[in-house]
């Protein structure tokens, strides 16, 4: 029901999706949907909800890997950019919106940013610690690379040909490099 309601918020926006809609993406009555979610607002908190624990679930696995912070690191976030394999951002971009008016959605959207960043900040503190890279701020750090994440999925998803993927990419790598006091070149030789 969740996988379902994500799909038709993809699909239609928060604002347009009705608990008809789900229904009938299921083959169930809307009384069914409204059996486990007495309103719609309480669908979507529960969708947005299902969403981010499976990404974060994936962020999970890519940051437990047996490898180097900085492997990690850098698998996290080429999978989170928008120009990787992350799926969902109009969704994301749909939630924030929504998270303005609506404080369940708020929460929701307000508890997976702090799950992320927290995560990130995790895996650049174990490279410091490691002698990897420097990076005298981990917290901030994470935050700052979030919010580029976040602001190129806003131009990619929102405004066709704003920038290309590739460009984006460039921009993730170069701020990646930076905030670790690394080289570009020292930073994407070390992916492999």
């Amino acid at each position: 029901m969740l996988r379902a309601a994500v799909e038709q918020i993809e699909a239609r926006g928060v604002a347009a999706v009705r608990i008809a809609d789900v229904a009938s993406a299921l083959g169930v009555s809307n009384a069914l949907v409204l059996y486990h979610f007495s309103t719609k607002e309480k669908l979507v908190a529960a969708a947005f909800t299902h969403a981010a624990e499976e990404d974060l679930e994936q962020l999970r696995k890519l940051l437990g890997r047996r490898t180097s912070a900085l492997r990690r690191l850098r698998a996290a976030v080429r999978w989170y950019a928008p120009t990787g394999q992350a799926k969902g951002w109009r969704l994301w971009i749909e939630g924030w919106a929504v998270a303005l008016r609506e404080p369940a959605l708020r929460e929701v959207t307000r508890d997976l940013d702090k799950q992320w960043k927290t995560a990130i900040a995790e895996v650049l503190a174990e490279g410091v610690a490691a002698g990897e890279f420097r990076c005298p701020d981990p917290s901030g750090t994470a935050l700052r690379l979030t919010a580029l994440l976040d602001g190129l999925a806003v131009q990619l998803t929102s405004y066709a040909g704003a920038v290309s993927r590739a460009r984006a990419q460039e921009w993730v790598d170069d701020a990646l490099a930076r905030e670790l006091g690394l080289e570009r070149e020292a930073l994407t030789a070390q992916e492999g």
